[in-house]
């Protein structure tokens, strides 16, 4: 009779096991397919910041991009990169200026400093301070937190206030701007 049982246990059992085995190969394999989501989402995420970065420069530059334009922001980059001699700084008052969203409640405060071309542009960017504010705060608030959040993002948006501030230069021109106070809520 203790054979009987046995024999009636063992394919229980081995039903079990398979039963157990298979349901232990679902839940890896759930597994490996959510880490495999997840990493395309996040290389996705990744990539597309570069990708908006340099698709929103490139329509940029088609749609307004003049000789001037051009010439200005290879200075800029120029200004940026290659010296390591900072010129005289013209200080600007602070920034506080809503930033472009859905919901409105994000703002940018900002402190910067204008790098002068030369000591006899600071009599100019005195005179045409007014003029120049109007161009920063029109700039700063068209951008979204997206767009500024990313060291691309700043870089982008320091050559944007050079050219459009040079546009209205006559005796010399910025060569970079400076951000002393960057903060976003």
């Amino acid at each position: 009779m203790a054979e009987k049982e046995k024999e009636e246990t063992a394919p229980e059992e081995e039903g079990k096991k398979k039963k157990g085995n298979m349901l232990l190969v679902i839940i890896i394999g759930v597994l490996v397919l959510i880490l495999i989501i997840g990493g395309v989402v996040a290389f996705l995420m990744m990539g597309n910041d570069e990708a908006a970065a340099k698709g929103g420069e490139a329509s940029h530059k088609e749609a307004s991009a003049t000789p001037a334009d051009e010439h200005a922001s290879q200075e800029a980059a120029a200004g940026a990169e290659g010296s390591t001699e900072i010129g005289l700084m013209f200080p600007l008052e602070t920034f506080t200026v809503n930033l472009l969203s859905e919901s409105g409640r994000r703002y940018l405060k900002v402190e910067m400093n204008l790098e002068m071309g030369g000591e006899e542009l600071s009599p100019e960017l005195e005179e045409k301070k007014p003029v120049f504010r109007d161009i920063i705060i029109r700039i700063l608030s068209s951008k979204s937190l997206e767009e500024i959040s990313t060291v691309k993002g700043k870089e982008k948006l320091k050559g944007e206030i050079v050219n459009e501030i040079n546009l209205h230069l006559k005796d010399g021109k910025v060569k970079n701007v400076y951000f002393t106070d960057f903060v976003v809520q």
